[in-house]
């Protein structure tokens, strides 16, 4: 069984609740499904779950290094030469980033986010989509605000060829496991 779900904000990858902060089991009750890798509590969007062990297991390896692909909104604006260095790959305190897939993309048609993000009426704000093969902690972070962008708000979008579309936050559903592009 493999179940995307639509992580909210302020939600753990995790079935219990912690700290005040709601937990899976808020959302999903099917017995046995563990989520295959992890998004931070302050991150939105695309969570896989499953009872295979094999699978869950090849979409959370770094060295499957299948595409994980996150709407962002980032203060100011990234220039090319930010773009580029995204695209290279980034110096973290970790090591440097597998080069990345990113362009700048209109604002796109999601769902508002609570609490909302404060926007800053001196300050731009724009999206970028950007892809990484791999999920160091807090990676896409870190990775925008290394080229001056920080960023605002994060949905990941897609995982391999599953995809959040028409699923709203808080909302799951069953997905097929075998998926011809993963």
């Amino acid at each position: 069984m493999l179940i995307a779900f639509n992580k909210p904000m302020n939600v753990l990858s995790q079935f219990t609740s912690e700290g005040g902060w709601p937990g899976l089991a808020d959302y999903i009750d099917i017995p046995k499904v563990y989520a295959a890798g992890r998004l931070d509590r302050d991150s939105e969007g695309l969570l896989l779950l499953t009872d295979n062990g094999k699978l869950q297991a090849r979409i959370a390896s770094p060295k499957a290094k299948l595409p994980k692909t996150y709407l962002v909104q980032v203060e100011g604006a990234p220039d090319e030469a930010a773009l580029s260095a995204l695209k290279q790959g980034v110096m973290l305190k970790d090591g440097r980033t597998r080069p990345a897939k990113v362009r700048a993309v209109p604002a796109p048609d999601l769902w508002p986010r609570t609490p909302p993000v404060r926007v800053r009426k001196t300050v731009p704000d724009s999206w970028i989509e950007l892809t990484i093969t791999e999920g160091k902690n807090r990676q896409v972070r870190r990775m925008c605000a290394t080229v001056g962008c920080p960023c605002l708000r994060l949905v990941r979008w897609r995982i391999g060829s599953w995809s959040l579309e028409g699923l709203a936050p808080g909302e799951w559903r069953q997905m097929p496991e075998n998926n011809r592009k993963n």
